[in-house]
């Protein structure tokens, strides 16, 4: 079957204000909310939910929605019917989404019509409680805490990688209220991360606590009793277990200034891992790439270090001169529609009444228009059809249809790649190496993960050249 290229246009839009509000209250009683899983995914929400509530549409249920496969396994939700589907704090849209706000540089897979709120900024609860609604949502101590822990703006209030990894808070009579509050709200995000991969731990956190920091630390205490979860107790022990194992960590290298690590090592004990051991054990280091094996690499700047090299530089232009040295190579290589759907739909929690990858997907991700086919509008809509239906019900001839159209691989890694000035991701690579979908029935697959697969190679070559390129620039700073 002869192959057939998709021309790309990726939909990016930037505007201010939630337009249509008083008609969507007319239109959608209810709503669901679906959000990212930080403090900020959690706080924004609740955000929301306040802002919806005040225009008298009820939110009856929230979801978590992450990066990859599993934001293609979400529960979907058919905007014809009374509840409006809500995303917040995403930078991926989906057009099922009715209202979308977020506050990433770029927002792809938006579609046209949804009500957006798309304002480059330190945090989106920031936002939505200081801008869309006409009164403050959250108290504004409480904004600053979250837009600091979202932006990890923590060395302009002096905070330490052990606060920002504390589980336990104690009052300090020395301090003033202002810092005792910052130490409270630390350990709300500490403990917040530790629990989030819950089932529907987070979801409960925003369907019963009002917006206040305080009103979430007491909804996760008591949830945390409910549930039975690990004590905070045990979670400092197993925290203090990760930290030594990390202390001997092989796959990592500590060179002129850069961190440089391939995964995170044993998180399997509850509370046991942060992102920020790192900065803990190597307290001089300017930055930190680190690869994961899921397809993605991610490098961030030293949030801790007074002195760190490079102040001024923007780790988004570090990432495309990183990928510009592959670019043409990228651009050559196709990864078939059969294949992104089939990773899109791999997740373990996919089910029968997940949103999945569709024709709409397609088109709002990845472009609006296709070149030419020679079989014209009847296999566009054989197309559709396919995309529509979950992949494992498809058929051997559908799939062999969707095989015949690809995508470039530098499309797809420029469409899901993004985030601030310093931090931000290449991501993606999760389709590289996988050009075939699994024929008949073989549907899970985790070669992808396996240290000698192409990803998994290309990963670390993306890892070794981001390292390169920020030493380099370091001596550039030093005049050596």
């Amino acid at each position: 079957m002869e192959k057939r290229n998709v021309i790309l246009k990726k939909n990016i839009i930037s505007e201010s204000g939630l337009r249509g509000m008083r008609e969507l209250a007319k239109r959608y009683p209810k709503a669901k909310i679906y959000f990212h899983q930080d403090l900020d995914g959690v706080t924004t929400a609740l955000g929301m939910k306040n802002y919806l509530e005040q225009n008298g549409i009820k939110v009856v249920d929230a979801e978590v929605i992450q990066y990859g496969a599993r934001e293609f396994a979400v529960k979907k939700l058919d905007a014809q019917g009374d509840t409006m589907p809500v995303l917040v704090d995403f930078a991926h849209g989906k057009p099922m989404f009715v209202i979308h706000t977020d506050h990433h540089d770029t927002q792809a897979g938006v579609e046209p019509g949804t009500a957006t709120n798309f304002r480059p900024s330190r945090s989106n609860v920031e936002t939505i409680s200081k801008v869309v609604s006409p009164k403050e949502i959250f108290p504004a101590d409480d904004v600053e805490l979250i837009t600091m822990v979202d932006s990890a703006d923590y060395l302009k209030y002096n905070v330490t990688p052990d606060q920002v990894m504390n589980y336990i808070f104690k009052l300090d009579k020395d301090e003033d209220l202002k810092k005792n509050k910052r130490a409270l709200g630390l350990m709300v995000n500490k403990i917040l991360l530790a629990y989030k991969n819950k089932p529907n731990f987070m979801e409960r956190i925003v369907l019963n606590s009002q917006p206040s920091l305080l009103s979430i630390l007491n909804t996760i205490k008591q949830d945390a009793k409910e549930q039975g979860f690990a004590s905070t107790e045990d979670m400092v022990k197993n925290q203090e277990l990760y930290i030594k194992d990390m202390e001997r960590y092989a796959k990592r290298k500590v060179e002129n200034g850069v961190i440089t690590q391939y995964g995170g090592g044993y998180a399997g004990r509850p509370g046991s891992y942060d992102r920020f051991v790192p900065y803990k054990l190597y307290p001089d280091a300017d930055f930190l790439v680190i690869g994961w094996p899921l397809g993605m690499v991610q490098a961030s700047c030293n949030p801790f270090k007074q002195d760190r090299a490079l102040k001024g530089i923007n780790l988004g232009e570090v990432k495309d001169e990183v990928l510009s040295k592959w670019e043409s190579q990228l651009k050559d290589r196709k990864v078939k529609l059969s294949t992104i759907k089939w990773v899109s739909e791999s997740d373990s929690s996919f089910g029968e009444q997940s949103a999945g990858f569709t024709f709409k997907d397609l088109l709002a991700i990845y472009g609006e228009e296709f070149k030419k086919m020679v079989d014209g509008e009847e296999v566009l809509e054989d197309v559709r059809e396919a995309l529509d239906e979950p992949f494992d019900t498809l058929t051997e001839e559908q799939k062999q249809l969707l095989d015949s159209i690809t995508i470039s691989v530098w499309d797809i890694i420029d469409a899901n790649s993004g985030g601030h000035k310093c931090i931000t991701n290449i991501s993606g690579l999760n389709y590289i190496g996988r050009g075939s979908r699994p024929p008949q029935n073989k549907y899970k697959s985790r070669e992808h993960e396996q240290e000698d697969s192409p990803s998994v190679k290309f990963i670390k070559m993306l890892m070794n050249e981001f390292t390169k390129i920020l030493q380099r620039k370091i001596k550039e700073e030093n005049g050596q």
